[in-house]
């Protein structure tokens, strides 16, 4: 069983691995998991899944292999397992409601008209009491009311009187395609590591203290710097006017990079990045840094990452006075070009979904600035943009 479990995710598209598959097995030599169904669960999920966005191909894996669970088809074509569907209801059904039904014709007669009605009906239908619709008190459907009905396509459950909920199986999986909370971003951000030991020696260095203690015959203790990442990362994020709508991603985004990279430093922008930064944004207009500065500073070694949804007019991007803001002297595309030029690792996270970004003139003008180096602001964006400063 274990091994037809490990082809089976293998089949599914899970990246398992032999030596994933050995240390569950090991796991299971020591007794890890007990002897619970649920602890089982958990150990195999730690030792075989390594990204969280393949969670749910994994329990679906799981349960078919250890819980003989098969994917339902289509509620239009399914052949209904009558038998099963009695045994499940007389398990959950009260007796009274087994009486009401017994009333009407019994499970059977229930599941029998449904079977015609799924024969009969060829478009969706809501209210009344006969089709399989919504809002209606037909014993078939969702968002309705009847004592003893079969619920298919609701969300959840309402009155609580469904005998039997006939649905295929929808999860969402953990895909690239939302934004996924700080811990998931953390997981994104972790590709972007290059470590080193620097800093004092009070780290326990084992395999040189067992070799010194050999080698000098009395225990020699060993000591090294503790490892730290050692990329250097520069965050500039694009803040007010049309990123307020964007501010809980940016924010996520922003407390996961300071807890991953230990040489972090960050500026804001409005719309298009020009001679001045600020880091304060609450004294925006007294306090700024000027980006000639921020060049000077930060050395060539450093990534840089721009955040920001690159709407605003053409002309903040190509033109002098083009600022929504101030009388710039030079177009924006000039600093962002000189930018580029310096980091030549940079990248820019557009919280807009990429289907929309052709739509904007100044999002195509900035992707093609950066090289087309433009990613969105989601799991699988991320997994991107940091494959990217990482070559």
């Amino acid at each position: 069983m274990f091994v037809s479990f490990f082809y089976d995710l293998k089949a599914a598209g899970v990246p398992v691995t032999l030596r994933e598959y050995l240390t569950l097995m090991e796991g299971m030599e020591r007794d890890v998991a007990g002897r619970r169904v649920e602890d089982f669960y958990y150990l195999s999920r730690a030792a075989l899944v390594k990204d969280e966005r393949n969670l749910d191909r994994f329990d679906r894996v799981f349960a078919h292999v250890f819980k003989g669970l098969e994917t339902v088809a289509d509620a239009a074509t399914a052949e209904i397992p009558a038998e099963w569907l009695k045994k499940l209801a007389e398990k959950f059904l009260t007796e009274e409601e087994k009486a009401q039904i017994e009333a009407l014709g019994g499970f059977e007669k229930l599941m029998e008209t449904l079977r015609q009605r799924l024969a009969e009906q060829t478009e969706r239908h809501q209210g009344g009491n006969k089709w399989i619709g919504t809002a209606g008190t037909s014993p078939f459907g969702a968002y309705g009311y009847n004592p003893e009905g079969v619920r298919i396509g609701q969300a959840e459950s309402r009155h609580r009187r469904a005998v039997k909920v006939w649905d295929r199986r929808e999860f969402k999986d953990l895909d690239g395609d939302v934004e996924l909370g700080t811990r998931n971003i953390k997981i994104a951000l972790r590709r972007l590591r290059r470590f080193a030991r620097t800093g004092a020696a009070d780290e326990l260095d084992l395999d040189e203290t067992i070799r010194g203690t050999a080698h000098k015959g009395y225990l020699d203790i060993r000591l090294r710097p503790e490892r730290h990442n050692a990329v250097k990362v520069l965050l500039f994020f694009d803040v007010g006017g049309s990123m307020d709508w964007h501010v809980s991603a940016t924010e996520e985004l922003f407390s996961a990079a300071r807890t991953e990279f230990k040489h972090l430093d960050y500026f804001y922008f409005h719309n298009c990045l020009y001679e001045r930064v600020w880091k304060n944004n609450a004294r925006r207009y007294q306090e700024t840094i000027p980006t000639w500065q921020v060049l000077h500073t930060f050395g060539a070694d450093y990534k840089v990452i721009f955040v920001g949804d690159a709407s605003m007019s053409p002309y903040e991007i190509s033109a002098v006075g083009g600022s929504v803001e101030h009388m710039n002297d030079e177009p924006g595309r000039v600093w962002l070009e000189r930018v580029f030029a310096t980091y030549p690792h940079a990248v820019w996270l557009n919280p807009v979904p990429q289907a929309h970004w052709d739509v904007t003139p100044s999002t195509r003008t900035i992707r093609q600035l950066i090289g087309g180096r433009m990613f969105a602001l989601t799991l699988e964006g991320l997994d991107g943009a940091m494959r990217e400063l990482s070559r």
